[in-house]
């Protein structure tokens, strides 16, 4: 009578050095399979996740392409990890790859099309590439799905502001107020869109909430200034702009825009110093040059200030006001040929002033 064979699962017999293995039931078999499966799964888990730690690392110390390539490479053994693609998106966004972000960023909606924030973000990066329509639709998602966001009312704002709704933009400002959301910046930026409408005074109490909310805003202090100069607060305006400049010395529309003052009272020797100032500071700012041009005008020093013109159409060749003041220098030069071809110039490129000096004296 043949012994029967008792077979226990996974057990090895060792005879003589040999070993044997016993063969395994399909049960069995599929039980190590999903075993392995998962150890696999857990190993690529505990890879992305390595990637990813590494990226927000390197996001929060602004290392912003470096931290691209640890999303990336996150995303890469992980390929549903949302978080990964999010962030991934926002860095780009921060490095300015606008492009790269809207595409980061249409992958993770395609993936969760309820992930509010991958909205909000698409539509900065919309912003960036200057594709407003899809900037509007993406902020409006945003808000649909996360109405209580101040940030989305903010950017939504900035927006509108750029395509120069501005009633559509204090209302998107308001409502970031309401929320309590960057405050500072929300009530600077409501200032600008009343001054843009010619609202002098409800824009300074605008910018002097922002300056409240935070002193130390260089930029919300030079508002300050440049609306109480339109307000023809000279005195106001100029304390404004020693302020700014006091926060930061290097602040070169500060210096610029207190020489424009200075300008405006006929205090040339003053306003000169503060336009070399400014471009002591950033020697590329055409508005500068083109300022030291009229300055030099009103002193009679018609060389010097066709040299500053012709600097300031140097560094911005569609700079109009710099044509219409090289023509009227032109002129004191006796050079009207050249003085009609700046007014003509400034004509082309929008300057009304231009198109009038041209027709007055040019015979056009």
């Amino acid at each position: 009578m043949k012994q029967k064979l008792l077979l226990f699962s996974f057990c090895l017999f060792f005879l003589g050095g040999i070993t044997f293995a016993q063969e395994l039931t399909e049960k069995e078999q599929a039980y190590r399979d999903s075993i392995a499966a998962l150890n696999e799964e857990n190993a690529t888990i505990a890879a992305s996740q390595e990637a990813y730690n590494q990226g927000i690392e390197l996001f929060n110390q602004k290392s912003y392409r470096k931290a691209i390539v640890a999303f990336k490479t996150s995303i890469a053994s992980d390929p549903n990890f949302t978080a990964a693609y999010y962030n991934k998106g926002v860095a780009e966004n921060e490095a300015n790859l606008f492009s790269e972000a809207a595409q980061t960023l249409s992958e993770l909606i395609e993936k969760d099309p309820a992930y509010s924030k991958a909205y909000f973000q698409r539509a900065r990066a919309f912003q960036g590439t200057g594709e407003y329509t899809k900037a509007e639709l993406d902020y409006k998602k945003s808000i649909q799905l996360d109405p209580k966001n101040p940030k989305a009312h903010y950017n939504y704002g900035t927006l509108q502001f750029l395509q120069q709704d501005y009633d559509a933009a204090i209302k998107s400002f308001s409502t970031t107020i309401d929320l309590k959301g960057n405050l500072a910046y929300a009530f600077n930026d409501r200032g600008s869109c009343y001054r843009m409408k010619g609202d002098y005074k409800r824009a300074l109490v605008d910018y002097e909430e922002a300056a409240k909310k935070n002193p130390n805003l260089a930029f919300v202090l030079n508002n300050i200034g440049t609306t109480k100069l339109k307000m023809k607060n000279y005195d106001g305006a100029i304390a404004s702009f020693n302020r700014a400049i006091s926060i930061d010395k290097n602040f070169h529309l500060a210096y610029n825009n207190r020489g424009a003052t200075q300008l405006e009272r006929d205090r040339y020797d003053e306003a000169l110093s503060d336009f070399e100032k400014c471009i002591s500071v950033n020697d590329k700012y055409a508005p500068a040059y083109a300022n030291i041009a009229a300055v030099k005008f009103k002193k009679e020093d018609y060389k010097g200030a066709k040299a500053a013109a012709d600097k300031a159409i140097q560094l911005d060749s569609n700079y109009a006001t710099a044509y219409v003041n090289r023509g009227m220098i032109r002129e004191m030069l006796r050079d009207m040929n050249g003085a009609c071809e700046d007014w003509e110039k400034a004509k082309a490129l929008g300057a009304e002033t231009g198109g009038q000096y041209a027709s007055q004296n040019c015979g056009f």
